[in-house]
């Protein structure tokens, strides 16, 4: 009886069930908020243009936007929104010759102190970055694709994307769908998988997305999703990584039961808000050194904000300014990297886009707990 008691005490001591070790992304008990406010932010340098270390200008990079990151291996892929070749001397905002509607910078560069070294960008036959995705660049058919985010799963790339019908007001603009593309060959070329598409009215248009590891030995990938436009808050999907491209597997978080379990369903239509606010251009990652989740986006009229997060579905907690937009006017596409982080997390990197000059940034700042 007494070697039966000390297994279960063991057993329960371990965090263990059924053997498994319960996943601290997964598991919120007895969790409180850690995150008291930010220091030290800094801007470190500029990521794309001509007067950026990587000269971006070379591959026809003159202005771009946004930034999000993805890693394979020890390659991490820097995906750009609409991209632009030369522009007049003090233009603001997209626009210039050689309109892009997506291109792709890749690094191995793991110092993030000093900035990122791109080793190149995805190019055409002439040197150029190339357009990943095209578009029909028509307004109210499609206007452009941009990416949102993207990962690695199953041996390719996948780069989920919406299709704008219409940019509208400052902050707001149309969507006819959001899907996904996937590479096999490092990002060379794309395959548009049509099979997976989310309505331009719903909740999953812009995606942040993240692996976990399951019980079963396999990964799901979650997908914290917000509408087109930046007046929407915040959903959560995930799919079972070898899944990754079939839609009836993909589930959405429906709420909690009595214990505070998660509920998933199928139906797109279950699925409720984890984050009620304003979000645009969404980036969650889990950080090592609060061992909680983070999520930065655009919250319109403050700047850029900072949650934190007990699991992937909340509670999550009030936002503290990150960037304020009265210190960089212009501000958007908050971008975080698991990979880009100092002082076992505590210091975190990001991009951040410039509408003047329109161009990607390179930040840190410090998180205080």
């Amino acid at each position: 009886m007494k070697t039966a008691l000390l297994a279960g005490l063991i057993l329960l001591l371990c965090g263990c069930t059924n053997g498994s070790k319960v996943n601290p992304q997964l598991d919120g008990a007895d969790k409180e908020f850690l995150l008291k406010g930010i220091t030290g932010l800094e801007q470190i340098t500029q990521l794309t243009g001509e007067p950026s270390p990587n000269r971006t200008d070379r591959y026809a990079v003159y202005g771009t936007d946004l930034g999000s990151m993805m890693n394979d291996g020890e390659r991490t892929y820097f995906v750009f929104g609409d991209t632009f070749g030369e522009r007049e001397p003090g233009q603001t905002g997209g626009g210039g010759s050689y309109w892009r509607s997506n291109t792709m910078a890749y690094t191995t560069d793991a110092e993030a102190a000093d900035g990122i070294t791109f080793e190149g960008m995805v190019t055409d036959e002439f040197g150029t970055a190339k357009e990943l995705l095209p578009s029909a660049k028509i307004d109210y058919e499609e206007m452009t694709k941009i990416p949102t985010h993207g990962i690695a799963a199953g041996g390719a790339l996948y780069l989920y994307y919406m299709s704008v019908k219409h940019w509208g007001d400052p902050g707001k603009w149309d969507a006819n769908y959001s899907s996904v593309a996937k590479s096999v060959d490092n990002g060379e070329t794309w395959e548009l998988q049509d099979q997976l598409r989310w309505p331009g009215d719903g909740n999953f248009i812009q995606v942040s997305s993240y692996k976990v590891e399951n019980d079963a030995g396999g990964s799901n990938i979650y997908f914290w999703g917000i509408p087109a436009g930046r007046f929407g808050g915040v959903q959560l999907m995930k799919v079972g990584e070898e899944h990754i491209e079939k839609q009836s597997k993909y589930e959405y978080f429906s709420g909690v039961d009595a214990d505070g379990n998660p509920q998933w369903s199928t139906d797109m239509e279950d699925a409720i808000e984890v984050v009620d606010d304003t979000a645009g251009e969404l980036s969650v990652v889990w950080n090592a050194y609060l061992e909680r989740w983070l999520m930065t986006y655009l919250k319109e009229g403050r700047g850029v904000v900072i949650r934190e997060g007990i699991t992937p579905w909340g509670p999550w907690g009030k936002p503290l300014d990150l960037v304020r937009a009265e210190d960089y006017p212009g501000l958007y596409g908050p971008y975080m990297n698991e990979r880009y982080t100092e002082n076992d997390g505590q210091t975190i990197y990001f991009t951040l886009s410039l509408w003047d000059p329109y161009n990607v940034f390179w930040f840190k700042a410090s998180l205080e707990k």
